[in-house]
């Protein structure tokens, strides 16, 4: 008898070999059941080696209950005791599976399938399973004898007799038995259906490729033929009724549960199609419909049930097809789209859970060996495997995958299906999320050798597992390319050119050849930057291929490296900082301006990283003018002290650039930004605030060369247009009004050609050829436009404004704002506008007359000949000018009693008008929505072009350029075109309602 307080040895003996709950354990020791067993030393070290010891016994007290009288008790515990290879898989499978462990309480007799351990019996095959269901003949029969086959794969598979490509084939094997026994219960019951037709059931998904998991869906096709000289369409009905009962036999439950949904929904037109077709009809819609992915799935295509010829012919005829999938039309971006990790349907909660769709999850291997087989499959026959690791593995033999990387891929494979296996075995449920209950991970982890800590070891395992895939995903596509070029590890297999090529051609990049030459010369050598190179690329190539341009974010890549290629930081910051390499890819591949803002300055680059490089943050205005300040300040000459202004200018607009395409793209570590209107305006403040330190500099140092220390005119640079509204673009000119005022005892005359010349001087220097981009000044905005002088002085204004000034000059004067030179007269300029923008009383019923007879004009003049008005972001419908006239005009008639209308900006505007009441929220967030898109499509062709343009271009591979930017993934360039005119057009019917009031 135990001491109270004490524990029992037989607790402390449970708790050693693996039990959770020692006291139900020792309970279930003691019961009448196990009593002539319980002494038994084999028993326990028996139930120690199981997932689940608690289980495992849990499982055996309910088996020997269940087996209804003492000698059948007596027989299963003395087989039990006597027979180790029945002991093992017993106790093995009663501790994986609750599932099979309810299955054999209610079939009692169904332990002495475990009892034969001869040779042929350890890899069963179709023949096998088709002799273990043969005395099924109903549907509740064939679950019955279903799972009795299950229960024997089950206990080779858990106790390591099989490893897991054998298990998947046996899984696949017994699911081909499964669907002829079904059929044949299906055609008994409708003999004349059978006697019209011969239909050919064809395995598709895991169960084609002899990979299936223990539940999963069993994916079908059915092609059907007539018999003899019977009507075709009544042929193909009654293969219909033939496969519908075939599915249900299957599929439906019953007392014995179910065994497996057929799905059929991979056949031409999916779920819209017909479930049974001809040969010849299939034959036609893959030869004209079918999209990559369909034959994608045909990669897996098997004839299992029914007319094995018929499916054997069915194979052949589309095998053909399948080859030559890579050389459509669509291929490259039905690729690029495929490539993108489908993981925004899994919930938010469940995406780290997701063996099968996360990242580095089962469906990154399956889709990058499907691609590659698809890529090169037609010129090798070797690689048309259906099975996974098979395909694999022949990949890795002819050179298409690195060795070393198959390798590793094939064991992170198996790992993540092994973990696939176990979580499904436990309930027999359709799963592919890990579980978080610390029980489940702790059987999990018992049942793939994990006995110190299992959970901890199993998360270990698991995201070192997830993690190579991750890493190896995209580089397996772009390794052998390397490898191929640099020509380093003798004894490989290496991919012929050819092969390179066709890889190339099928990820997007339109000169292979060119390509080839660029990777040759960044890869090849013993160096170590070449070293580097070949660690990088292979990253940066998916990332590349991941953009509308491939081929010029390698050529740019190439530039820049070998501008850098001898700076020691340089490939040390692409290596080592997470962010650098990606963001670098993203901004050479996503157009042309801003590698050519990086080609006349490649130490940029140091801004893309995380570190010390400042990162893509925009500067503040303070800031930058300090700095543009300080360089006029060190300059020798006005030439010399411009174009560090210059200098400057081009750097932050890169840096500018930069993040709003990294922002628009999104990384891996980071989403896609979602507030459109934040990007806009974060460009807009950037490039403003950018031209205005560029100005002031540039005014310092003209002043300085020409006059010293004080000009004999007090200067003030006043901001317009989308300048003074905070909204400047990529490529847009910097609008002004220049005013002065005489100093003190200077001459009027002497301080008008002192200002002029300083505007001159200013235009010259910000022209000059150069390798930094010009800063174009335009100030026809000014009193009487082109006609009037440059300059002006504050009186000339004050004289011009109260005896001549237009109602289109106080619409552009809601947009002033000081930006450069004296302050003082910057904000006295200031105030003598205000009345003339901001009317007492608001405009009178005469100037709205003429502002909207001047917008019609404008509408009907300066529309470029030939231009879609539907697309032309500026002056188009709905486009900027309609949203901004219509801002502007609540602006001139409510901002005298609306302070939050006095802004020049227009979204501030907007939202003031809104929030005064004169627009609805509604009207507000539909022009607002447009003018941000309209702004984005105008930074997105200046990105794009690497030159200004108001219109979407024509060239194909621009245009898809622009919609990458936007959001639009490939091939949909014609969703972005009608995204765009709708929204266009919803934001002309409110500025025709609040504009022009009809």
């Amino acid at each position: 008898m135990t001491a109270p307080g004490r524990r029992s040895s037989t607790f402390t003996r449970l708790l050693r070999h693996g039990f959770t709950d020692p006291s139900a354990a020792e309970r279930l020791l003691e019961s009448e059941q196990l009593a002539p067993i319980k002494a038994d030393p084999v028993l326990l070290e028996a139930l120690g080696t199981t997932a689940d010891p608690d289980l495992a016994l849990l499982g055996l007290v309910r088996l020997v209950e269940a087996q209804g009288g003492r000698t059948a008790e007596r027989e299963l515990l003395d087989t039990l005791v006597a027979a180790k290879p029945l002991r093992d898989r017993l106790l093995g499978v009663l501790g994986a599976s609750a599932a099979l462990a309810d299955h054999l309480a209610r079939h009692p007799g169904d332990w002495r399938e475990l009892v034969t351990y001869e040779p042929q019996d350890l890899h069963p095959g179709v023949t096998e399973f088709e002799r273990g269901l043969a005395e099924a003949d109903d549907p509740v029969s064939l679950r019955v004898a279903y799972r009795r086959c299950l229960l024997s794969i089950a206990a080779r598979d858990v106790c390591g007799t099989t490893d897991l490509a054998q298990t998947a084939a046996e899984l696949a094997d017994l699911a081909t038995a499964t669907l002829r026994a079904a059929l044949t219960i299906a055609c008994d019951a409708a003999p004349a259906d059978a006697a019209l037709c011969r239909l050919a059931v064809v395995a598709m998904g895991k169960c084609g490729g002899h990979e299936l998991n223990y539940v999963s869906d069993v994916d079908v096709i059915f092609v059907a033929e007539a018999v003899g000289g019977a009507d075709e369409g009544k042929a193909i009905q009654a293969a219909t009724r033939l496969a519908a009962h075939m599915m249900r036999i299957c599929s439906e439950t019953t007392v014995e549960g179910s065994i497996w949904p057929v799905d059929a929904n991979l056949r031409p037109e999916g779920r819209n199609g017909p479930l049974v077709r001809t040969l010849s009809s299939h034959l036609a819609y893959y030869q004209r419909w079918a999209k990559t992915w369909e034959f994608q799935a045909l990669l897996k295509a098997r004839p299992v049930a029914g007319d094995l010829d018929l499916g054997a012919e069915y194979v052949a005829t589309l095998a053909p097809l399948v080859w030559h999938a890579a050389e459509r039309e669509n291929f490259v971006p039905d690729v690029q789209k495929m490539r993108r990790r489908v993981v925004e349907n899994i919930p938010v909660a469940e995406v780290d859970r997701e063996l099968k769709l996360g990242p580095g999850g089962l469906r990154d291997v399956e889709f990058a060996v499907q691609l590659l087989q698809l890529v090169h499959g037609r010129a090798d026959s070797s690689l048309r495997s259906g099975t996974t690791l098979d395909a694999l593995k022949a990949l890795a033999a002819g050179g298409y995958v690195g060795r070393a990387d198959a390798v590793q891929l094939d064991d992170s494979y198996r790992f993540l299906r092994l973990m696939e296996h176990r979580i499904q075995l436990f309930r027999l449920r359709r799963t592919h999320l890990v579980p978080e209950d610390s029980a489940d991970l702790r059987r999990i982890g018992r049942s793939l050798g994990l006995r110190v800590d299992p959970v901890a070891e199993l998360k270990r395992e698991w995201k070192r597992h997830r993690a190579v895939v991750r890493r190896l995903h995209e580089k397996l596509f772009y390794r052998p390319l390397l490898d191929a070029v640099a020509q380093l590890a003798t004894g490989e297999a290496r991919l012929s050119a050819d092969a390179a090529r066709e890889r190339l051609v099928a990820l997007g990049y339109a000169d292979p050849a060119a390509a080839l030459r660029h990777l040759e010369a960044l890869a090849s050598g013993v160096s170590r930057k070449a070293a580097i190179q070949r660690t990088l690329l292979p990253v940066l190539l998916g990332w590349f291929a991941d953009s509308a341009e491939p081929d010029a974010g390698l050529l740019n890549f190439r530039k820049v490296s070998d501008a850098l290629g001898k700076t020691p930081w340089y490939l040390r910051l692409l290596r080592d900082e997470g962010a650098a390499a990606e963001n670098l890819a993203r901004v050479l591949s996503a157009g042309r301006l801003a590698p050519d803002l990086l080609m006349r300055a490649p130490e940029a680059v140091a801004l893309l990283g995380d570190g010390d490089g400042g990162g893509l943050e925009p500067r503040a205005r303070a800031h930058l003018e300090q700095e543009v300040l300080a360089a006029v300040g060190r300059a020798a000459g006005g030439e010399q002290a411009v174009t560090a202004a210059r200098g400057v200018r081009r750097r932050e607009l890169f840096r500018t650039a930069a993040a709003d395409i990294v922002a628009s793209y999104g990384t891996e570590e980071t989403p896609v930004v979602a507030d459109q209107g934040a990007l806009v305006d974060q460009v807009g403040g950037a490039v403003s605030d950018l031209t205005a330190a560029t100005l002031a500099g540039t005014l310092r140092a003209v002043v300085r060369d020409g006059w010293g220390d004080t000009l004999p005119t007090r200067f003030a640079v006043i901001a317009m247009g989308r300048f003074g509204g905070h909204e400047l673009g990529y490529g847009s000119d910097a609008d002004v009004l220049f005013v002065h005022e005489p100093r003190e005892d200077v001459d009027e005359h002497e301080a008008s050609r002192a200002a002029n010349a300083v505007v001159a001087e200013m235009r010259r220097l910000l022209q000059i050829p150069s390798a930094d981009p010009p800063l174009l000044i335009d100030a026809d905005l000014r009193p009487e436009g082109k006609s009037g002088p440059l300059v002006r002085s504050l009186k000339s204004y004050e004289a011009y404004y109260r005896r001549w000034s237009l109602v289109w000059e106080s619409q552009a004067l809601l947009r002033a704002e000081f930006v450069a030179g004296d302050e003082d007269l910057g904000r006295r300029f200031i105030e003598l506008v205000d009345p003339l923008r901001y009317p007492a009383e608001g405009l009178g019923e005469d100037a709205v007359r003429e502002i909207r007879r001047l917008k019609a004009r404008m509408e009907s003049e300066r529309m470029p000949r030939g231009a879609d008005p539907t697309l032309h972001s500026k002056l188009g419908r709905g486009g900027l000018s309609d949203v901004e006239w219509t801002v502007q005009l609540f602006q001139l008639r409510h901002g005298w009693d609306e302070p939050g209308l006095r802004t020049t900006r227009t979204r501030e505007a907007l939202a003031a008008a809104c929030a005064a009441e004169l627009v609805s929220g509604e009207d507000a967030a539909i022009l607002d929505e447009a003018w941000v898109l309209a702004t984005r499509v105008r930074n997105a062709v200046m990105l794009v072009r690497g030159r200004a343009g108001d219109t979407f271009p024509s060239d194909g591979r621009e245009l898809a350029a622009v919609g990458r930017y936007l959001g639009y993934g490939p091939g949909h360039v014609g969703d972005m075109l009608d995204d765009y005119r709708r929204t266009t057009r919803r934001a002309r019917a409110v500025v025709d309602e609040l504009f022009y009031g009809a």
